[in-house]
């Protein structure tokens, strides 16, 4: 990272993520919860609710409810970031019958062809606007051909259809195609290892709570920030901390450090340097114009997580807003 004030008052205060105990974690943590298929995600995502006794949950990136797999579900304050799960990269394991007999070297080289960027047309029954749009497939991989039936694994942007992938496909081999199963293998960084089931989540939180043995529900619940692990960071100073918490804007001179290369406009997390998400805000200067320059606003906050008081106050108090933006 661009080390921006290296003289930053050293952060003793604060805790990181992996030191959280389980209610914390519950408090603002997401789940890799394995959706059997059949139910809805909003069914499964209510079954979870009741499992935690949690006050609130939510999931990002529905699936259809033959689908199986990967459903993040997150709790407490980390609801208000699924729209960052949703934009995040997938990986599928599918199942397509072939129409028609093709010979296997013929599959494989039309397959070839749908690896990198695409253009698709969501099915008619979809959550979006069915509109031709273009998503990028960074990895097809054939994992078997057995006479019509095909089994690859695709790694993609988030919003591929997997159906329209295969019809698609099924056209250009000029015999039809249609997808038999589906499962999504990964989310961002949530991979199926480390998927829990709804028994899981059960039994794990009654252990917890009857038996005091949190282990192994700390083990399915990840902090909060893994969800902005797409974001780039912006190390916040301790002593500007707290202000960020009030919703003051992050100046200039309350960074410590950056990551490179980040471009006006972008969203950004705001963390700590144990590493605890702040709040995530919009630069309104790119990474290059922060480092040449020792005023201004470098973040507007739009969403704060952590609470007030987390970190000493070591602002002074201003009704001027713009004063307080400009303090360490």
């Amino acid at each position: 990272m661009l080390v921006k004030d290296p003289k930053a008052v050293p952060d003793k205060w604060g805790k990181r993520p992996s030191d959280r105990t389980v209610g914390e974690l519950l408090e603002g943590g997401v789940i890799a919860l394995d959706k059997p298929s059949g139910p809805t995600s909003h069914q499964v995502t209510a079954w979870a609710k009741a499992a935690l006794h949690a006050d609130r949950i939510g999931h990002g990136g529905t699936l259809d409810p033959y689908v199986s797999g990967i459903l993040p579900i997150c709790t407490g304050k980390a609801v208000r970031l699924t729209d960052i799960v949703l934009s995040s990269d997938k990986e599928y394991i599918c199942l397509m019958k072939l129409h028609g007999d093709v010979p296997v070297a013929r599959i494989r080289e039309v397959m070839g062809r749908f690896q990198g960027k695409i253009y698709q047309l969501p099915p008619v029954r979809s959550a979006v606007k069915r509109q031709l749009r273009i998503r990028t497939v960074r990895e097809l991989e054939i994992l078997d051909i057995r006479g019509r039936d095909v089994l690859f694994r695709i790694s993609c942007d988030a919003g591929t259809y997997a159906r329209t992938l295969c019809i698609d496909i099924g056209e250009m081999l000029l015999c039809g195609a249609s997808m038999t199963e589906l499962r999504r293998s990964r989310s961002g960084k949530m991979l199926e290892a480390d998927a829990a089931t709804l028994q899981d989540l059960t039994d794990a939180y009654i252990f917890w709570q009857q038996e005091g043995r949190g282990e192994w529900l700390r083990s399915l619940i990840k902090p909060m920030e893994v969800l902005v692990d797409p974001l780039p960071k912006i190390i916040v100073k301790a002593t500007a901390v707290d202000a960020v918490c009030h919703g003051a804007d992050l100046s200039v001179k309350g960074i410590h450090m950056l990551d490179e290369d980040i471009r006006k406009n972008a969203l950004v997390a705001m963390m700590t340097a144990r590493g605890e998400l702040i709040a995530v805000g919009k630069m309104m200067m790119s990474s290059d114009k922060i480092m040449a320059t020792d005023a201004g606003v470098a973040v507007k906050t739009s969403r704060v997580f952590m609470e007030e008081g987390h970190y000493p106050r070591m602002w002074k108090y201003s009704t001027d807003i713009e004063e307080l933006q400009s303090q360490d």
